[in-house]
């Protein structure tokens, strides 16, 4: 399903554009009002009620819409690209929305896809993952190295193993006396 269509706008439509769109259309297909008409009229009007919520949800998101624009293309016939936004005939009688890429039907060679990488890297909520595990592991390695200079500085000379030894001689010493 082509989104643009659905909402009767061209690919540089702008965000006034696409609510003003989807707003008109909303109120035309709403299910509410066609509770009163027939069965056909009324699951036809769902369906595209569907539809236009749908290509509105993945304009209006700037992620989405980019994410859209980018798999979608003439070389493809015009119909979407395959696992990506849009909805799929399971049988006739069911429509339903499909939200993310599909990857089972690539095997493994779409885990590997580089725009997949790259926007799952630049997330805000990895990125924040990311400075948090490096604050940890920098905090981390200052306590070690700091724990071994305060070591050096009073106990220069000896080992950890040589300091505990001679704790366990002087507590010996002590129990004689």
């Amino acid at each position: 399903m082509d989104h643009y269509k659905a909402l009767g706008l061209s690919s540089n439509a702008t965000k006034t554009e696409i609510k003003e769109a989807f707003r008109k259309l909303a109120l035309k297909f709403h299910p509410d009002k066609h509770s009163m008409s027939p069965k056909a009229v009324r699951d036809g009007a769902a369906l595209k009620f569907k539809q236009v919520a749908e290509a509105y949800e993945v304009l209006i998101d700037d992620r989405k819409r980019a994410d859209y624009n980018r798999g979608f293309g003439s070389s493809n016939g015009g119909g979407g690209f395959r696992g990506g936004y849009g909805y799929s005939y399971y049988n006739s009688n069911s429509y339903k929305p499909r939200y993310r890429r599909s990857y089972a039907s690539n095997g493994l060679k779409g885990f590997f896809d580089m725009d997949v990488v790259l926007q799952f890297v630049t997330r805000r909520g990895f990125l924040l993952n990311l400075a948090f595990a490096s604050v940890l592991l920098g905090a981390g390695v200052l306590v070690e190295r700091s724990g071994e200079t305060l070591w050096k500085m009073q106990n220069s000379g000896k080992s950890f193993e040589e300091a505990i030894e001679s704790i366990e001689k002087i507590k010996k010493q002590q129990k004689k006396t």
